[in-house]
């Protein structure tokens, strides 16, 4: 059994609940799903699309040693000790708060937004913090982002953490704002604000001022970290410096405070000289392609040395970190006659992430794989502008040397449309429509790239493509 995160009597003291019961093992994390219990776990009711207390006996039957449940909640056989509270959320989020109060004076906690790369940058902070406090390093799990997600995460944060990374995202104004007084960070980070979300902003201005919120929770002496090269960064300073952080500035360029300049690229790393507005310098090595990855690992480097982390030794993990999954990551597949290489980016997108990814299929050798397949799905939440910016790929897609375009989705379709007739690969509603086409014209030297938004569920595609062919390989 692991190491028990909480004591019962601490816990019930920080949810401002009322104990039923008494749990007869250590509690040892949390979650709201029981298809993830592991034994002695706490399992919060929560109600979204589904009421969580339809499953507090089942997620007892799971291993679970105690329930967070509404004071309604009727207990039924099998179930064991119960927190209940007037709302699981509200005890969740008061869990998290007592969390972070609890950590050592010198912990450094570092959050991320920002309109694309988040995950990414996390997933690198993770990586590079593990490298120099093994053991010692707490994150978001997956894309635990959100008004439950950062609570949860904050709940399962071991008392004795050195580092944590919590990943902060929203749809609307306002949303961050709680999350971030929640997590408290050392440093906060801005990857980029561009246009997403505009279903539910008036321009992409309102947006640049939902992400400053992120500010708003630094701790005494914190640190804004903006990218430079973006045409809100001014506006992001301007909304930091009220909250008496330090704005520091990352890019390729030499008026950053930390600044890189490419040294290499040969397709599989990326090498990126850094230096520091202190003097420091160091290298990256970075096992991610694209120019929008190097630009997050400057990020990543201003955070890590905000943090007070070792920063030398602390990059040196980038040259071991695959993209995380629908994020970039590349298998190379066997088909008759040679190989293809699949580029898979189907777990998000936006109209600034897509121009990047099509950039990053670009950049792959023509010499190994002389066809370029671009399989586009629909990118959401981007209100009335949205069959405009769908268009306005055109020329991202022919800039990339696209050979065949297939599309999925109807905001996709007015793309397709407008591609010419030598370049259409196929065009269908949903991804399960689009699949055996795309299949039908797959042939060694191909390299696919697949892109959408998750709901667009180009996903199965990727996997039906490696189901196909016979794997080959991890490229990174």
């Amino acid at each position: 059994m692991s190491e028990a995160l909480w004591q019962f009597s601490d816990l019930v003291a920080a949810s401002g609940g009322r104990a039923d019961g008494t749990p007869s093992g250590a509690i040892t994390g949390y979650t709201f799903d029981t298809r993830a219990i592991e034994l002695g776990n706490v399992f919060v009711a929560l109600k979204d699309q589904r009421d969580g207390h339809d499953f507090v006996t089942t997620a007892f039957k799971n291993g679970a040693s105690l329930a967070i449940v509404s004071e309604a909640y009727v207990r039924q056989p099998g179930d064991g000790a119960l927190l209940r509270t007037n709302d699981p959320l509200k005890a969740l989020e008061k869990i998290g708060i007592a969390a972070r109060a609890r950590l050592s004076s010198d912990a450094r906690v570092i959050a991320v937004t920002g309109s694309a790369g988040k995950t990414t940058t996390k997933e690198m902070l993770r990586a590079c913090l593990t490298k120099v406090a093994p053991g010692r390093v707490h994150a978001s799990e997956k894309s635990y982002n959100n008004h439950w997600g950062v609570p949860l995460t904050l709940a399962r944060m071991p008392a004795d953490t050195q580092y944590a990374v919590f990943e902060i995202g929203m749809n609307h104004a306002g949303e961050i704002r709680p999350l971030t007084k929640m997590v408290r960070p050392h440093a906060a980070i801005v990857t980029t604000v561009e246009a997403v979300h505009l279903e539910h902003f008036p321009n992409v201005e309102a947006i640049a001022d939902a992400k400053a919120e992120i500010f708003e929770g630094l701790e005494p002496g914190g640190k804004a970290i903006i990218k430079l090269r973006n045409a809100h960064a001014d506006r992001l300073a301007g909304l930091a410096r009220p909250t008496n952080a330090s704005v520091l500035t990352f890019g390729f360029d030499d008026s950053a405070d930390v600044s890189g300049v490419m040294t290499g690229d040969d397709g599989a790393y990326q090498k990126i000289d850094v230096r520091l507005r202190s003097g420091r310098t160091s290298t990256i090595v970075l096992a991610m392609p694209g120019h929008h990855n190097a630009e997050n690992a400057l990020a990543v480097a201003a955070a890590l040395d905000a943090a007070g982390a070792p920063l030398e030794s602390a990059l040196t993990a980038l040259r071991e970190l695959a993209p995380p999954p629908g994020r970039g990551a590349r298998t190379r597949l066997s088909a008759p006659g040679g190989d293809v290489l699949l580029i898979d980016e189907s777990y998000n997108a936006n109209p600034a992430s897509m121009r990047a990814a099509l950039a990053t299929l670009a950049a792959v050798s023509l010499v190994q794989f002389p066809r370029r397949i671009a399989v586009l799905g629909d990118m959401l939440e981007l209100g009335p502008a949205a069959p405009q910016l769908h268009r306005d790929l055109f020329d991202a897609v022919d800039e990339a040397g696209v050979d065949l375009l297939f599309a999925c989705g109807p905001l996709m379709k007015g793309l397709y449309d407008a591609a010419p007739s030598a370049m259409k690969g196929g065009y269908a509603a949903t991804a399960a429509e689009l699949t055996p086409l795309v299949l039908s014209h797959m042939q060694a030297g191909d390299v696919l790239m697949v892109k959408a938004s998750n709901g667009t569920k180009l996903g199965a595609l990727v996997d039906a493509v490696k189901t196909r062919f016979a794997k080959a390989g991890e490229l990174r």
